[in-house]
């Protein structure tokens, strides 16, 4: 198959949804020859932050001269940002040799009625690729939860668990211990974890690391410090293991700075076990670390800014943001939210910020209709003018047409949204990929 019939051929499991269980990506990878048993890998989980937090860790590895892997989900443009090595995406052929490779073993699943997810067979094809490519490292995010995610057949070197907040509650639990306990459950015997968790869910954290004697270390708020900020990048103080160390980010949002200090503490923690890693690389990595779509600023003159705030906590960081880093007029907020998400919360938290609201909808199957988004804004009280577009680049369009230069325009609410955003304000991209 060429590249095309590949993701056609891909993307027709995803009717099949999101279905919890490491039976059928154990047997996709048993089929394979389990590559992920050739991989040191770090495993990534939490509710917010985990791009991020992968994204850094990489770029240190890279900057520190190791070939890196890097595994997230999901994408923003292109299927390859989620299969990265050193910053470069996984080819076009690559991606096809790969369909080419584990069809045979789907179909087999297929015929005796135990079909895989999309991304359980996505995750099959990264592991074989980073095994196939030598990879020295290979940075693995979670997909869903954490217990029963496709990611979860892994042994990893070092565990991290981000953040842990409500979310995908039908699937993970009602309540934050409860989710608490689904992330924890990629916590292995005697492997060291390094968490930012807090309050309930650091409890759940703590007595499964002490039951699993996993090795536990706890970033909080005296880890870090931010000593500046500016539209173009922001400066923090890391509290290491080793040492202190100053670094700068282009990536906005004070709340990066535990996201650097998690990354930080992993890479110490892999020092302290012989790994070579000197400063340079971990100021550079750091510096040189980008996620797109995540606090990313598109235009100054006004100030375009897209963030994939898809949770009430992302929500809550990014009007934090908002009202603390930036200066601008008016907000104009374009938002499209998918409706298996707390709309209320989000929606009440974002909204009062809100000069102005253009509501619209991704093109994806779960994207929450437009005029239901305004009904719930209408229901917290917001008096000021609620607008709808069918799609975000027919809202941003309507946005930038009523922006003036002091103004701020702000993308959110799902990545799926920013991911439409991001190809119609950034046309014709070029795609940095892999060959072996």
């Amino acid at each position: 198959m060429n590249y095309e019939e590949s993701i056609a051929w891909l993307y027709s499991f995803k009717q099949y949804g999101s279905k919890l269980g490491l039976e059928r990506i154990s047997n996709l990878v048993k089929q394979l020859d389990n590559p992920h048993n050739n991989i040191k890998i770090i495993h990534v989980t939490g509710t917010n932050g985990k791009g991020s937090v992968c994204k850094f860790i990489g770029s240190i590895l890279t900057k520190a001269g190791y070939k890196t892997g890097i595994y997230i989900s999901p994408h923003l443009q292109r299927f390859s940002e989620r299969i990265v090595i050193d910053d470069k995406e996984i080819s076009e052929e690559y991606i096809s040799s790969l369909v080419e490779k584990i069809k045979p073993i789907v179909d087999s699943m297929i015929k005796q009625d135990n079909i895989p997810t999309f991304f359980e067979i996505v995750t099959a094809m990264a592991f074989q690729f980073f095994s196939g490519c030598n990879v020295d490292f290979a940075v693995i995010e979670v997909g869903l939860g954490g217990r029963f995610d496709a990611t979860n057949v892994v042994s990893p070197i070092i565990t991290v668990i981000t953040n842990i907040s409500l979310e995908h509650s039908q699937q993970l639990g009602e309540d934050v211990k409860s989710i608490a306990f689904e992330k924890a459950g990629i916590i292995k015997d005697n492997i060291p974890i390094i968490t930012a968790v807090k309050n309930d869910a650091r409890t759940v954290i703590e007595q499964i690391a002490k039951e699993k004697k996993a090795p536990l270390t706890v970033i909080d708020r005296k880890s870090w410090k931010r000593l500046s900020c500016s539209i173009n990048d922001q400066a923090f103080i890391i509290h290491g293991f080793l040492k202190e160390h100053s670094v700068k980010t282009s990536m906005l949002g004070e709340y990066q700075g535990e996201n650097i200090a998690l990354s930080i503490a992993t890479v110490d923690e892999l020092q302290m076990n012989g790994l070579y890693i000197p400063d340079t690389s971990i100021e550079g990595g750091i510096a040189a670390a980008f996620n797109p779509g995540r606090m990313e600023i598109i235009s100054k003159e006004p100030i375009i800014l897209l963030d994939g705030a898809h949770n009430p906590t992302g929500m809550e960081m990014l009007k934090s943001a908002l009202l603390e880093d930036f200066e601008y007029n008016r907000l104009i907020l374009v938002l499209g939210i998918l409706r298996d998400k707390d709309i209320k919360k989000m929606v009440n938290t974002i909204a009062p910020v809100s000069d102005l609201i253009v509501v619209t909808k991704s093109n994806n199957d779960r994207a929450c209709d437009p005029a239901v988004l305004k009904k719930e804004i209408g229901k917290i009280g917001y008096k000021k003018e609620i607008l709808t577009n069918e799609s975000p680049s027919k809202a941003i369009d309507h946005a930038k047409s009523l922006a003036k230069r002091e103004d701020l325009i702000c993308i959110t609410g799902s990545l799926f949204t920013v991911g439409e955003a991001r190809s119609h304000l950034i046309p014709g991209i070029s795609e940095k990929v892999i060959q072996s």
